[in-house]
């Protein structure tokens, strides 16, 4: 087990007692889950937890003065997007044991991928008089933990917007259309834009209860994802440049369709794949209803 050594002194590790996160909607909060298979970029994640943290204790382990001023930081980072940043930070005040809420809400437009969650107890201002052995830097990490929300699994998932077909030159009673641009190396995020026909009122309802769907739009959505997911492949298999052994930097359009090739065909090879959609286009669209297991809806 890999420990990380700072180069000043830090609390044990029980001078922070948390509760877990919890997935705020509305009124009612459940324990956050590992996965969210049924988000979309549409979806913002409210969260909540509770930290309790001995104040006391936690400066005289440090070697801290009395009254340092410390608190509760939250940073977020999704791997499918790339993006991070600032979550929440608490000011700790006082002496003694202090039980703080810590609540935040995510942008589903800014997420994707893997959310990771870090809470961390920190030095609040910076203490140029204290001891060599002694944090002294404002944001000096006493404590942390990390905990992760998976948002999608082996459906691709990509922004998206809701539109009238009618003024655009898509086929006006289209329910959907997967739009691609940019080489492979181009990030992912601005790639690719799934735009739903809102005159498709099943489509788009589908996607306004991907929250809490219902039995037809758990059907809808999987329709949509198959065809995305056969879109995004044949797409890659007709650019040259997409190869087993291809290097695209991560978050990159290539990057996200070698991973979901792999999650769709792990047995096989670019190449065999790529011969066999343009020898047989039938069993290839076959291949990938059940490489998608499309309408496997719980």
């Amino acid at each position: 087990m890999t420990r990380r050594v700072l180069p000043y002194r830090v609390p044990s590790e029980d001078v922070v007692e948390t509760e877990p996160w919890l997935l705020v909607d509305g009124d009612d909060a459940a324990p956050m889950p590992e996965a969210l298979p049924d988000w979309d970029y549409h979806m913002d994640l409210r969260l909540r937890r509770t930290v309790r943290v001995d104040l006391d204790r936690a400066r005289t382990q440090s070697g801290l003065p009395v009254d340092a001023a410390l608190g509760l930081a939250v940073a977020w980072t999704a791997t499918g997007s790339n993006l991070g940043g600032p979550a929440s930070h608490v000011p700790l005040i006082g002496h003694g044991t202090i039980s703080t809420d810590i609540e935040t809400l995510l942008r589903g437009s800014d997420l994707g991928g893997l959310v990771l969650l870090d809470t961390a107890l920190v030095l609040a201002e910076r203490l140029p008089d204290a001891r060599p052995s002694s944090p002294r830097r404002a944001g000096s990490v006493l404590w942390s933990d990390r905990e992760s929300l998976r948002l999608q699994g082996d459906a691709p998932q990509f922004p998206m917007a809701v539109i009238d077909f009618a003024r655009t030159s898509f086929p006006e009673h289209a329910a959907w259309h997967l739009q691609i641009s940019g080489s492979l190396d181009s990030a992912t995020m601005g790639s690719l834009l799934l735009l739903v026909n809102e005159k498709n009122t099943v489509t788009a309802t589908a996607f306004e209860n991907a929250a809490k769907p219902r039995p037809v739009d758990r059907i809808v959505l999987s329709a949509v994802y198959a065809d995305a997911a056969r879109t995004m492949i044949e797409h890659a298999l007709g650019q040259d440049d997409f190869t087993q052994d291809a290097d695209f930097p991560d978050g990159s359009l290539g990057a996200t369709m070698l991973n979901l090739f792999d999650q769709l065909f792990p047995d096989q090879s670019i190449t065999d794949v790529r011969l066999r959609r343009r020898s047989s286009p039938a069993l290839f669209a076959s291949d990938m209803q059940a490489a998608v297991k499309i309408f496997e809806v719980s």
